[in-house]
Order: structure tokens, then sequence, then C-alpha cells
């Protein structure tokens, strides 16, 4: 039984229930984490609960994020889970405005948020060694979401639309680009790209999530030893690199092989990957 938080109160799953008047529910109106963790250990909680006051504040919910109090929740989400679930866990937090007396698109006032939180199994995390790694092949396609994809937004009908098409095409995501060609994410991660030994990433703006494992990825490519630069990367270039990645919270580093039809670099996983994906094992519990 999979054990779940709801305004308040720790509850099985399936007896979590909210009203259908919720503006999650109605509009998506609401801002989520997802926080990996295993062996009981979470990855990067700080800077998910930093862009999760963030993204609160960007679409004006009111509600405080007390570090402490969520720590507590999200621990007791994973040490109530891991007979059900395993050693391996992501919690799924949410806060949206909460239910109104009736639909209507102005933000209401006094309307008391919607909190809630449940964990799920994630996969055992792989190996660095490039040799036993097969690597991943993704779509690509045109970026049709809104104009504000900084914002960890519950409205996710663009993001799933993006990454059904992977899932039709048989391939593990979709890499996006924006009306100059210009690679700006993936439908759930951040890309990266090795080129004559050097990392590459597109800059943060409106048109991609700051990911934390992105931000994490940074900070371990300084460690290896690998230069890398924030900015702009064009279709062409992603096609022509030497080795393509995406990173998530679920996905942690996925080296990709294969981007459409177009194979990358020698259409095995690289060395780089295996050396940064290497450092990222030891220190994704520390940064």
């Amino acid at each position: 039984m999979t054990i779940a938080y709801l305004n308040g109160e720790f509850v099985p799953l399936e007896q979590a229930r909210i009203s259908p008047l919720d503006r999650g529910f109605l509009f998506g109106d609401g801002i989520y984490e997802v926080i990996p963790s295993y062996a009981g250990k979470m990855v990067g909680f700080s800077q998910h609960m930093a862009r999760f006051a963030k993204g609160l504040a960007a679409i004006e919910i009111d509600y405080k994020i007390d570090r402490d109090e969520w720590q507590t929740l999200v621990q007791r989400l994973i040490d109530d889970n891991r007979e059900t679930l395993g050693d391996n866990i992501g919690v799924y937090l949410h806060v949206s405005r909460g239910a109104d007396t009736r639909r209507y698109h102005a933000y209401p006032e006094g309307v008391t948020p919607t909190v809630f939180g449940f964990a799920f199994a994630l996969s055992a995390p792989v190996k660095a060694d490039r040799h036993a790694h097969p690597g991943a092949s993704v779509s690509l396609a045109e970026d049709l979401r809104w104009e504000r994809c900084h914002i960890k937004s519950t409205a996710l009908l663009g993001n799933v639309m993006h990454f059904q098409q992977s899932v039709k095409e048989g391939n593990a995501e979709t890499l996006l680009y924006n009306h100059q060609g210009e690679i700006t994410e993936a439908s759930s991660s951040n890309v990266f790209i090795i080129k004559d030994g050097k990392a590459f990433t597109p800059p943060l703006d409106n048109q991609l999530l700051p990911g934390i494992t992105r931000m994490l990825v940074l900070e371990c490519l300084k460690i290896a030893g690998i230069e890398v630069s924030e900015e702009v990367i064009t279709v062409g270039e992603l096609l022509a690199a030497d080795e393509v990645w995406i990173t998530s919270s679920g996905k942690e580093i996925l080296p990709i092989v294969k981007v459409g039809d177009n194979q990358i670099g020698d259409g095995k996983v690289g060395e780089i990957w295996e050396k940064v994906f290497s450092v990222y094992s030891e220190q994704k519990f520390v940064l």
C-alpha cells in the first residue's frame, strides 16, 4: 500500500481525494517538483525547494516553503514507502491554488492551497560504464509549447503531447527546437552536447526549465575537468555533436546515440559521458 500526503494528513494513496473545483484540476493552476532518492538519500533537495518557492511566487500562490517541514514530509514519504516500493524512490510534490466555489479564470482570493505528495518507484541507478550502456534514441520536433517553460507548472499538456510523439516512434524522449532552429530542451529533460571535448548546454531563459539535474551536471563537469559553456545550440550542431545527453531527476544523465534518423558520433556511448557520470554518481548526494 502506497502512502501519500494530502493537506496535512498521510493517507493511503487510493484514499486521497480533492474537490472537482480544485484549480489544479480545472486549470493546471499549480507548481510541482519531483525529488529522487536512492537508499533513502535525497538528491538536490535544497535546490528543488528553492525552485519550488520561485515557481509558486511566479504564479502568485501564497504558500510558504518551510525547508525543514518539507524535508521531514519528503523523508517520511520515502521511509513509509520503502517496504512497498523498494530503495529507489521518487517523491512528487504538488501545490495547487486550491478549490474555489466557481470556475473563474482570475486568481480567487481567500482560497487555501491544496498540498499533495506521493511516492513512486525509480529504476535502479545505472553504472558509469559506457560499454555496458546501450544509449537511447530520441525524436526531434519544433517546440510548440507556451513561452513560460521556466515555470514548473502542472499544466503539462504541451510537454505530454511532445513526449507522446517519442512514445509513438519508439524513442525515449523528444528533443525540441524553437522557430530559429535552436535547441531548447526535451519534453521532460534538459539537453547537453559534447563537441571536441567540450560540453555545451542551452542558456537558461523562458524557453526551458532550470533543471536541478542540469545544475548538478554543470558542477560535475567542472569537477571532471571538462570545459562547459552555456550557449545557443542549433539543430545542426546537435546532430554533428560527438555526444548528446539528456538530464532529469528520473533519467539522471542519459546518453543519446540516435536523434530521429541521425546517428550521434560513432553510435556508441561516449567516454566523456562515462567520466562525468562517474563523478555524478559520487557527488549527487553532496552537491
